[in-house]
């Protein structure tokens, strides 16, 4: 039978689309763009007072403090932990390393402009930062899980477990 009536996908194909890995890179999407706008927010406010990369740095530490916490419980649904904001930043050290080099090419070499500059830098080091946060927020703990269950709200900001 043909016509306008367009045969139902059976609900494996359109389940399948959603998997919880995609919705987990749509989330750290998400946060990406919070913690962006964070970013620059403090860079801009901290830009007239201090040299760029100063600013810079700052706004870097202060805006990965955030990003843990948006990670940890938006993007991964795991229990914070004090290992894991201990390692967070290692991880993002790649991201610094991989922004910090590009800001500073963009800004001395290409002569972009200083306010522009970490945006674009930063977009080179998504790909790494989404791997090397996963890989730490996601990892099993003395061997338990330390995902979230639906309906578990922590207790605490930040467990020793």
């Amino acid at each position: 039978m043909t016509g306008s009536h367009a045969r139902p996908h059976p609900a494996g194909v359109r389940r399948s689309f959603l998997t919880p890995q995609r919705m987990q890179v749509v989330r750290f999407a998400l946060v990406g763009v919070v913690n962006t706008a964070t970013f620059y927010g403090f860079y801009l406010a901290l830009h007239p007072w201090l040299p760029y990369f100063l600013a810079y740095t700052c706004a870097f530490v202060l805006s990965m403090i955030g990003s843990f916490f948006l990670n940890t419980y938006f993007t991964y649904r795991t229990r914070p932990t004090w290992r894991k904001f201990l390692l967070f930043p290692l991880t993002n050290l790649t991201n610094y390393v991989v922004t910090s080099v590009g800001v500073f090419v963009l800004v001395e070499w290409v002569h972009m402009n200083d306010k522009i500059a970490p945006l674009a830098a930063a977009a080179a080091a998504i790909p790494f930062t989404y791997v090397l946060s996963r890989r730490i927020l996601t990892a099993k703990e003395g061997g338990r899980s330390s995902d979230l269950a639906p309906d578990d709200l922590p207790r605490e900001p930040l467990s020793t477990r």
